[in-house]
């Protein structure tokens, strides 16, 4: 039997443009892409903190050190600029090694910086929150 595992996830960056008519779906810094394990074209479910949308789509790579997420095409209806979201990646992996298995956690800060990067599901309690 296999198992859908969560991979891996960008916590709590910000978006930082909606573009509806752009031909794409997020754009993500390329550098958060390889810190978050992402590939060009994966599949990936978005979680908006603001609003509570929650939707799936693939990403594509954005310019290195840009720390941009942007939702494109149809996404862009999901989120405003400034909205906080968590994407999220899965894998799907064997039973034996899913119940061993630890996610790789990025947390971001407010400008979508790195903080840090952990193979943790306790990653993101390190997290600041913004109250």
């Amino acid at each position: 039997m296999n198992r859908i595992m969560f991979k891996s996830k960008l916590h709590r960056a910000r978006i930082t443009q909606a573009d509806l008519y752009y031909e794409g779906s997020l754009t993500i810094d390329v550098e958060l892409m390889e810190l978050a394990d992402l590939v060009a074209y994966e599949k990936v479910s978005v979680v908006n903190i603001n609003n509570g949308e929650r939707f799936e789509t693939y990403v594509i790579p954005g310019s290195a050190g840009s720390r941009d997420i942007c939702l494109n095409g149809a996404a862009a209806r999901k989120g405003h600029v400034g909205d906080e979201v968590i994407i999220i990646s899965y894998t799907n992996l064997p039973d034996e090694e899913a119940r061993t298995w630890q996610p790789t956690v990025v947390l971001v800060n407010e400008d979508n910086n790195p903080v840090s990067v952990e193979k943790s599901v306790e990653a993101y309690t390190k997290m600041p929150r913004n109250n």
